[in-house]
């Protein structure tokens, strides 16, 4: 039998970071994180950037980790693995964004997608207001993407809320100011709307991405599962649209096939392994 050499084995499965907070009713945050970047075909490693008591109905507790530690969690990934994409969501406060965007800018990953997470679907504050200025000066100028919906939009640019296809509309060069080199404006809070319409925005482009609306009370961790994906597309090479536009698909089959699970009492999770329990 002829002996393999792996010692030297190039790892050709690319490699996403998920830098986040922990959900542990395992809906959103981290937990979605890891489902989507392993079910779109990536390897997910985690830096977790606050600890969550929540559950499908509400969130009711959020402890910071301690800066020297989120540190340490990024140091120890970045100095061992082979990190092509960054997804960023929960960052819980000011001096937790300055910590990860000190480290993102230390070690140059490829690619960066931030996710504002700053309100749950429930309406729980997930990002201090003081923070948002932060995120703003110190980490929405790195990202390659960032994902607001039609709120987290709003709070970026300091504009009132209007959920209306108007209002996504007049956004869009408010958007293009923080300085991202895309925004891809989620629709989702359109309910009034049979489909689901999303603008990717660039700075001398918008496109219109177009999706069928799923009705289904399993919605918990969509802006995260949607943002992961995307990462894990590009992490894989694809350029930016096309990873858009795939992750698109992954969340809307997710979506499609969330009604298959019955977990919680709330807004349940999406269904982030739906092609494997649909073969």
């Amino acid at each position: 039998m002829t002996k393999v050499n792996t010692a030297n084995t190039q790892h050709t499965t690319p490699i996403v970071l998920t830098i986040a907070g922990s959900d542990s009713g395992g809906g959103a945050g981290i937990q979605a994180d890891i489902k989507a970047m392993s079910a779109t075909g990536s390897y997910a490693c985690s830096v977790i950037t606050a600890i969550t008591a929540q559950n499908t109905l509400s969130v009711s507790a959020i402890h910071p980790i301690p800066l020297e530690h989120v540190e340490k969690q990024l140091d120890a990934v970045f100095s061992d693995l082979n990190i092509v994409a960054v997804k960023v969501g929960m960052l819980a406060d000011a001096d937790i964004i300055k910590v990860v965007a000190k480290k993102l800018k230390q070690y140059q990953p490829k690619f960066l997608v931030v996710d504002p997470v700053m309100v749950t679907r429930n309406g729980d504050l997930l990002l201090e207001k003081s923070a948002i200025d932060t995120l703003k000066a110190e980490l929405l100028p790195m990202a390659d993407l960032i994902t607001p919906n039609l709120p987290e939009g709003a709070a970026l640019i300091g504009s009132q809320l209007s959920i209306n296809e108007q209002a996504m509309q007049s956004m869009v060069e408010g958007l293009r100011q923080l300085g991202a080199k895309a925004v891809l404006l989620k629709g989702g809070y359109l309910q009034q709307d049979k489909e689901s319409n999303d603008l990717l925005i660039s700075p001398n482009s918008v496109q219109q991405l177009t999706a069928k609306r799923i009705i289904t009370n399993n919605t918990h961790g969509t802006g995260c599962t949607l943002s992961s994906a995307i990462a894990s597309y590009l992490a894989q090479g694809h350029e930016l649209t096309q990873a858009v536009l795939l992750g698109k698909d992954y969340i809307t089959q997710a979506l499609t096939y969330a009604d298959q699970l019955s977990i919680g009492q709330g807004h349940g999770p999406v269904h982030h392994f739906y092609k494997q329990n649909n073969q």
